[in-house]
């Protein structure tokens, strides 16, 4: 019997005509629309007019009803996998359905259109090179702390989601970790009412301290200058004499020639004048 197959299915995140042709006919022709939540997609749906039979597939189900829509594409079945809006599998139950999938030698494909966090990342104003997702910060304090402490020493500009009720606190977390930096807070993406609030995270939390948030927040914030990196280092080896800074390096079980290089390059001298200095 041949396999069936997954389709990934973006949907809009708020504008409707972002929905894609592709998409709707995919919607169409499917055997079955795994729906994160199927009240809300009945809904797009029955705008476009489709008719495809829907089941809930959504975070407390995700591993049980995985295993069901794999077992019907392995009987052949197409299945479409749509979450509430945007990309599935990008922090949601999808990311589950994929591997299942995957393992199971079905074909997936994904079927591209709206996703907030790069809808987010693209309008910011801040630099789209390099980047870091993390969705939503753990709601555990203590492995909250740890994700913003790792995170504080990345030069990638760093873009998580925020529920409203939350966002100050975040914000002021954000302050305490990470300082003073370039910050956008996106939401309403592609609505009527869109808006970016470019600022620093020090003025965000004065204004949301003055005025309620409404409304799901993407943030965009600046990554570490890497020129604050250089100056932490000078300043930490400077603390060093140059007998400490070698053996920094030598305990490592670097050679000494090459802890040399290391030190001569830390302290923005030449290798010669480490080596006749420790003459």
């Amino acid at each position: 019997m041949e396999k069936g197959k997954l389709y990934l299915c973006a949907t809009p995140i708020g504008n409707l005509q972002d929905m894609t042709p592709r998409c709707i006919e995919v919607l169409k022709e499917a055997d079955v629309i795994a729906a994160e939540d199927t009240r809300n997609s009945i809904k797009l749906l029955n705008h476009f007019d489709i008719h495809t039979p829907m089941t809930a597939y959504h975070e407390f189900n995700r591993f049980e009803k995985a295993d069901d829509l794999v077992r019907q594409m392995l009987e052949g079945k197409t299945v479409a996998c749509i979450t509430d809006a945007g990309t599935p599998g990008i922090s949601d139950p999808g990311e589950v359905l994929v591997e299942k999938a995957v393992e199971a030698g079905i074909e997936v494909s994904s079927i591209p259109g709206a996703c907030a966090f790069v809808n987010a990342l693209v309008i910011s104003g801040l630099s789209s090179r390099r980047f870091r997702f993390e969705a939503f910060l753990p709601t555990d304090k203590k492995e909250r702390r740890a994700v913003l402490d790792e995170m504080k020493k990345d030069t990638a500009t760093l873009v998580m989601y925020e529920a409203p009720h939350r966002l100050l606190k975040t914000l002021q977390e954000l302050l305490e970790v990470f300082g003073n930096r370039k910050i956008a807070l996106c939401k309403e993406l592609t609505k009527l009412h869109e808006n970016v609030f470019r600022t620093t995270i020090e003025d965000a939390v004065s204004h949301y301290e003055a005025e309620e948030p409404k409304g799901e927040f993407v943030l965009v914030i600046e990554g570490l200058d890497p020129k604050k990196i250089e100056e932490e280092n000078t300043a930490k080896w400077e603390t060093m004499s140059l007998e400490e800074h070698m053996m920094f390096y030598e305990k490592q079980g670097i050679e000494r020639k090459e802890a040399m290089k290391l030190v001569a390059k830390d302290r923005g001298v030449s290798k010669r004048d480490i080596y006749n200095a420790l003459l």
